[in-house]
């Protein structure tokens, strides 16, 4: 799944009903949803933030962009926070299935777009920036609104897209691109507020002043305080205590957490809670969190305890939240608090049923679910059954030599079952939306035209998902080989029905691509596919010749 998150800042944070207005747009918008809306008397300023496909929240930021434009006037508007347009700051966060390189452009083709469409001058910032000065929004947004028209008049501070011409109602505005911010806080059995910002200083990367043995703040030579870095890089912390829950917290906000992970700040709190004769009794996230910030954290305790990180990612999370105490002051729902899981698609899913209602479904007199969610389904069973023969090995008397390559098998092949489950369920809406296609009506030429596009675009995402799962099956039966040659030999059958159903999905997802090429204009789409395909196949029938071959010549050993 492709998700980005955006948090559009707005210049008006009174008026309710302008602030409603330009979160419809939002809302209005297809493949986005939106998540939280935080409004501020004193600084009259409006937070918000959805998430969605990468194109769904392209479209959606550039709306609530216009709609503020329309709405807000930044001459009359006043507030505490300091601000630059009437929609202030606009950045785009990779959350799943994106890189950081995927929203740097999605900044900049919405910079473009607002200028050029609405007049207002674009300044680019954080990981979009064309200039390091510009990185630092502070630098850009120094003079706020009312320097704007000075600021603009000089050559450096000329905008990134659009003419330096000063806009008095819209102003300027600054999009950009960061990492997922996380607002976490860990629990303290103290009161005292100074225990916990002490383990704070430890903690951020801005650290703390450098003081002499008599305790005074140590100064350079030009009288400036001499810094002692702190532990971890992208890490803001501080001290507080919170009443409500009558005990002292570290406040942290994780500005990238790959950089600086949860959990091993985590365990650095501990060992510096420790020595000050404190005990950490578990810890609070504030809003939502990525999942993968989970699952690191699930991997990392189970590896701790000797365990393979190569388990369902349920149990991931669930490791992840007992680890570090999550649900010390609330619990902790991961439907409530994953970002992604704020994301999931609308209706029915296949994957809810039990067994007995999948095959009954597919057993029915209608094409959907048909052999396309059977094929991903098989290629998810292949990719457990790997998993299964990996954790069966990973720790394993007279196997340790290849511990390290089962563990990695066994996260590979839990990566590739959830990738193929989607799919069981993306087979089924893509040929739907095929279905859909046929249906719009055809009475004028114009309808003629738009219902052949339809179908052709749907025809080929439905030929598209398939593909994908052919894609996939060639990793899956290299695990399968994997676990035939150096699994447990116990389970060597298991590796072989592997191998076997992989092969099978395979070739079911071969079926599904050929029989869509028919109903595609598009010659060019047409053998890419089906050379694409041809290449997969060779790939998957050498790879399950070889896996039969191995374990039925090892079985007959037995």
């Amino acid at each position: 799944m492709k998700l980005v998150e955006c948090v559009p800042n707005f210049s008006e944070g009174r008026d309710r009903e302008k602030i409603k207005a330009i979160t419809q747009e939002i809302e209005r918008t297809p493949e986005v949803r939106l998540l939280d809306v935080d409004p501020g008397e004193s600084t009259n300023r409006t937070v918000v933030t959805f998430i969605g496909s990468p194109e769904g929240v392209k479209e959606a930021a550039f709306r609530a962009i216009r709609r503020a434009a329309e709405l807000i006037d930044m001459r009359q508007q006043k507030g505490a926070h300091s601000r630059i347009g009437a929609t202030d700051v606009c950045p785009f966060v990779p959350v799943s299935g994106v890189s950081m390189e995927d929203c740097i452009q999605l900044a900049r083709d919405l910079g473009e777009r607002v200028a050029k469409e609405l007049g207002i001058p674009v300044y680019l910032y954080e990981e979009a920036a064309q200039k390091p000065e510009r990185r630092n929004l502070a630098n850009i947004r120094a003079g706020e609104y009312e320097g704007l028209p000075e600021k603009l008049k000089d050559p450096e501070w000329a905008p990134d897209f659009g003419a330096p011409v000063f806009n008095p109602m819209s102003g300027a505005t600054v999009i950009g691109a960061r990492e997922f911010l996380i607002a976490y806080n860990i629990n303290l059995n103290t009161r005292d507020r100074r225990l916990a910002h002490e383990i704070a200083l430890s903690l951020r990367e801005s650290g703390r002043a450098q003081r002499d043995a008599q305790g005074n703040i140590v100064r350079d030579a030009q009288g400036k305080a001499v810094n002692l870095p702190g532990r971890f890089r992208e890490v803001k912390a501080v001290g507080w205590y919170i009443e409500d829950y009558g005990v002292a917290q570290i406040s942290i906000n994780f500005t990238n957490y790959n950089l600086s992970p949860v959990h091993l700040v985590f365990d650095e709190a501990v060992k510096e809670a420790e020595k000050l004769g404190l005990r950490v009794t578990g810890s609070e996230l504030v809003g939502l969190i990525p999942k993968e910030a989970l699952l690191m954290a699930g991997r990392y305790y189970l590896e701790k305890q000797g365990k393979s990180p190569g388990v369902p990612e349920e149990e991931l999370v669930r490791t992840a939240v007992l680890s570090l105490g999550l649900g010390d002051v609330a619990p902790f729902d991961p439907d409530k608090k994953i970002i992604e899981n704020q994301f999931k698609q609308d209706g029915p899913s296949l994957l809810k049923l039990n067994l007995r209602e999948f095959a009954s479904a597919v057993s029915l007199d209608c094409p959907t679910p048909g052999g396309g969610s059977v094929a991903a389904l098989c290629a998810a069973l292949s990719a457990s059954l790997s998993a299964m023969v990996a954790n069966l090995t990973f720790g394993k008397k007279g196997y340790e030599e290849v511990s390290g390559e089962m563990k990695d098998a066994a996260s590979k092949a839990q990566k590739l079952k959830e990738d193929l489950l989607a799919a069981v369920d993306e087979d089924t809406r893509a040929f739907n939306k095929v279905m859909e296609a046929f249906g719009l009506p055809k009475g004028s030429g114009e309808q003629i035209k738009e219902k052949e596009a339809a179908i052709e675009s749907a025809t080929k995402q439905a030929t598209l998902v398939p593909l994908g799962v052919l894609e996939r099956c060639v990793p899956l039966l290299e695990l399968a080989m994997l676990a035939a040659q150096k699994g447990n030999r116990n389970s060597l059958s298991d590796a072989g029905v592997a191998g076997l159903i992989g092969e099978a999905a395979a070739i079911g997802a071969f079926y599904n691509i050929k029989i869509n090429l028919p109903g595609i204009r598009d010659d060019i789409f047409r053998g890419e596919a089906l050379k694409k395909g041809g290449e997969l196949m060779s790939q998957v029938t050498r790879l399950g010749r070889e896996i039969r071959a191995l374990v039925e010549r090892q079985l007959d050993k037995t």
